[in-house]
């Protein structure tokens, strides 16, 4: 259900950024410490620390606190999996002290931190267990199920929508693996920054604290329901769904603007049929037309469960606990918890 999104950009354009973004870097370089390690902090005094999208900048902040300033590649509103970064701020990589990132989700973003020269890279696969969601096997409901073919009337087999065997990078909206991504962007702030790695270990140590809370809230708030099956806009919430007993059905697979096919959207009809699905959530920043089209046919409600890849004026909260709860309010009403 996680295809890695392949970066829409054309050759020419591609070469002619490379090429500009190239002579920034070599121009970059020459203000920059020798040992091509970053540009030995900002104008403050405090630790550059440069965060690729909102989940990764919440970690950055809440660790860093006083001591980094952070800066995000990804704006608010922007939908990260469609970034491309400009010449400008593929040289501005450079100049960063510390890059936390999540591997395989922007693919432009990738290329650039590769080649960055940045001593101190966080990378938040690298602190926990990837997980492949989107099977066949994941989305199989019963045996009936099993024994479908794949295939549509005229035989042609399809995908129903969903990646096979993919990893899926939505690490964050798991509790639990933010907590072991947390604990690896605080070891590495500290690395960096030694003299203030006693500050680090503490706010690394607070903000664990605050998750292992929300987990716990999330057991609890969803221990009871009448159904444990959500249908989504698009499959983020894989991580979400396998930590506390769930099953996502997703209308796209990791790209929120791919087209479900007409055999997906029939599933999905007998899937709430069956699963006793009361509400198709859409999200805050991909288009919800599919999402509430398929509720208006199956006469069911629409709701918000946001992937948190970006905060907004129009998010349920203003940092990633609140969104969370808001989530967890929002999982627990559709799925009919009774606790």
């Amino acid at each position: 259900m996680s295809r890695r999104r392949r970066p829409r950009i054309s050759p020419a354009r591609t070469l002619a950024a490379g090429a500009t973004a190239l002579g920034m870097l070599a121009l970059t370089a020459c203000g920059s410490d020798s040992d091509g390690g970053g540009g030995g902090g900002s104008a403050d005094g405090t630790l550059d620390v440069v965060a690729s999208f909102y989940p990764m900048e919440f970690l950055a902040e809440r660790i860093g606190g006083e001591h980094v300033s952070v800066s995000t590649l990804t704006k608010p509103g922007v939908e990260p999996h469609d970034l491309d970064l400009s010449p400008k701020e593929t040289a501005r990589l450079t100049e960063a002290d510390v890059i936390v990132y999540l591997k395989g989700l922007q693919p432009a973003v990738d290329e650039a931190i590769a080649q960055s020269g940045v001593t101190h890279i966080a990378e938040a696969t690298s602190y926990t267990s990837l997980e492949t969601h989107g099977t066949d096997e994941d989305h199989a409901h019963d045996e009936d199920h099993d024994d479908h073919d794949h295939a549509d009337d005229d035989g042609h087999d399809h995908d129903h929508g969903h990646d096979h065997g993919a990893e899926d990078p939505h690490i964050w909206l798991d509790p639990v693996k933010y907590a072991e991504v947390a604990q690896g962007v605080g070891t590495a702030l500290a690395e960096a920054d030694p003299d203030n790695a006693a500050a680090y270990e503490a706010n690394t140590e607070a903000l664990v604290a605050d998750l292992t809370t929300l987990d716990e809230e999330f057991t609890a708030g969803l221990a009871d329901t009448d159904t444990r099956t959500f249908i989504t806009t698009h499959a983020a919430f894989g991580y979400l769904a396998e930590r506390y007993g769930l099953h996502e059905e997703a209308i796209a697979g990791l790209d929120p603007e791919s087209e479900p096919s007409a055999a997906r959207l029939r599933d999905l009809h007998e899937v709430a049929q069956q699963e006793n699905v009361s509400t198709v959530f859409f999200e805050t920043l991909a288009s919800d037309a599919t999402a509430r089209t398929l509720a208006d046919d199956l006469g069911l409600a629409t709701a918000v469960l946001d992937p948190l890849e970006g905060i907004t004026d129009r998010s349920a909260g203003a940092d990633y606990l609140e969104v969370m709860r808001a989530n967890l309010e929002a999982l627990r009403q559709a799925l009919g918890a009774t606790s």
